[in-house]
């Protein structure tokens, strides 16, 4: 009977060992996936030039490349805060088609300009459906400069089209912005093409467009071409410290066309995909040895802005 009972116990203790076997998992082996790079574009300034800067957009949704971050210095500004807003490059280029100067221009009779600047804020608010700059589905900064210590100021939140505006506002031409308190001009002073801005805000790739060639040609300069080369020329510096920074550099052949000219916009565009195209097949490559390189399997760069 004993003999009977120490057999049952001992199948019963087997039976148990196996069913504990039986519920024990293999060891999982996690894989940690290369992540997606950041990418940003840089938008630079440049007037009616800057609807280049939609032909270049286009170009890169067009092979599913589409910016995390825009930054955006003047005409980068107005065309980089209606695409940040959720706009396509298509419906930013039939804003550019049906763009008349009367939309953005209001003239006045003061000192520090000719050109007040609200219409153009109203144009911008409009486009972007009255949406403040942090509500953007895709990251945004407009780049102005501070007037009263020329320092670099960067508008990631707030009222789109007051950064817009501030970052629009030539010296002398434009009535200087006033945002709480402080004046606001021409990013272009002191960032032409905000790189920086774009690395700030944690981009891992840069495509900077630069549209700050000179004028070619024998013509004589008018008012605003003779403007468009002054500034270039003070910026030179800044413009080479940015693009040295850039990961790549997309040149639109723009210096030909008019500063304020909106009846180029067509032609301007159409640069823009021409230069974004050269660049394309790069870009790619870019982006895929990224993918292959240790940065994509570490965390995404925090943003310092």
């Amino acid at each position: 009977m004993k003999l009977a009972r120490y057999c049952l116990i001992s199948l019963l203790g087997l039976g148990l060992i196996g069913c504990d076997k039986a519920t024990k998992t293999p060891t999982q082996i996690t894989t940690i996936k290369a992540r997606e790079p950041i990418i940003a574009i840089a938008l630079g300034g440049g007037g009616a030039k800057g609807f280049a800067h939609i032909g270049v957009l286009k170009v890169l949704e067009s092979h599913g490349i589409k910016p995390k971050i825009v930054t955006g210095t003047s005409a980068g500004s107005f065309v980089g805060s209606i695409y940040a807003s959720g706009k396509s490059p298509f419906q930013l280029q039939q804003i550019a088609l049906t763009l008349k100067e009367s939309d953005i221009r209001d003239l006045t009779l003061n000192s520090q300009g000719f050109v007040q600047g609200q219409k153009l804020q109203n144009y911008v608010n409009a486009h972007v459906a009255n949406k403040p700059i942090e509500k953007f589905p895709i990251r945004f900064a407009a780049v102005a400069t501070r007037l009263d210590n020329g320092r670099k100021a960067e508008f990631i939140k707030g009222n789109a089209g007051q950064a817009v505006r501030a970052s629009c506002s030539i010296p002398n031409v434009f009535v200087p912005a006033l945002i709480g308190g402080t004046k606001y001009v021409d990013g272009g002073l002191i960032s032409p093409i905000p790189v920086k801005t774009a690395k700030a805000m944690g981009a891992d790739i840069v495509i900077a467009v630069d549209i700050s060639a000179r004028p070619v040609g024998d013509k004589p300069l008018n008012m605003w071409g003779l403007l468009d080369q002054t500034i270039n020329i003070m910026g030179q510096q800044s413009i080479n410290e940015e693009l040295g920074q850039a990961t790549i550099v997309i040149q639109p052949k723009v210096g030909h066309l008019g500063t304020l000219d909106l009846k180029a916009s067509n032609q301007s565009i159409l640069e823009g995909e021409k230069a974004a195209q050269l660049k394309i097949r790069a870009i790619e490559k870019i982006i895929t040895d990224f993918k292959k390189s240790p940065a994509a399997f570490k965390p995404a760069p925090k943003a310092k802005i």
